[in-house]
């Protein structure tokens, strides 16, 4: 049997937090995990700004209420789950996910969580597991699924590499450069063929 894992940020849905940078003007907070490998330094590093901007988890979720699943996302995610299981491996949190989530047809997700202050502020992070989507991906190896994996960042490498096949999905250039063994999809239609052919396959 197989499954097909998918980030979620730059894949099915714009970038949570450079649509926060747009609607603040805080244009450092536009550096995402295709800029930084380290989860855990860029997540300290973007709670500093909001803190000294004295910004919210409310803040960041009225940004979130207003952004859309990426054009043909919805489509694209509709056609997959047809013909194959689909989770959601992502390092975003639950407390940013639901909304984005109802818009995709509440496809399963796994994720982090935040620890949030009595102000509402961002004070840190509770991550699933360290390198979760890796170990996502061994777990369903292990219960005996051949996987397929796709995302668009460096902290997709890991599953992608792990997995039976996988794909990057509109990366950016520096990745392309560093991983140019992999396949790139730039549009649903050809994303949704790479899986196609992976389920169907002999």
């Amino acid at each position: 049997m197989e499954i097909v894992c998918l980030d979620l940020e730059g894949v099915l849905v714009p970038e949570i937090w450079i649509a926060f940078a747009e609607k603040t003007g805080i244009l450092e907070l536009k550096r995402t995990t295709r800029d930084e490998p380290d989860y855990e330094k860029l997540m300290a590093w973007r709670m500093d700004i909001l803190k000294s901007h004295g910004l919210t988890l409310s803040d960041i979720q009225d940004t979130i209420s207003q952004i859309h699943p990426l054009e043909g996302a919805k489509d694209f995610l509709d056609k997959v789950r047809s013909i194959t299981q689909v989770v959601i491996l992502s390092d975003t949190f639950k407390e940013f996910a639901s909304p984005l989530m109802k818009q995709l047809g509440w496809p399963t997700i796994l994720c982090n969580s935040l620890v949030v202050d009595e102000d509402n502020m961002l004070s840190g992070m509770k991550l699933r597991q360290v390198d979760g989507k890796r170990k996502a991906i061994e777990g369903f190896r292990g219960m005996g699924f051949r996987t397929f994996a796709a995302g668009d960042s460096y902290n997709d490498l890991s599953m992608i590499h792990t997995a039976d096949r996988g794909c990057l999905f509109r990366a950016p250039e520096n990745i392309l450069k560093e991983e140019p063994d992999l396949k790139l999809c730039t549009t649903y239609d050809e994303f949704y063929s790479e899986i196609e052919k992976f389920v169907f396959e002999d």
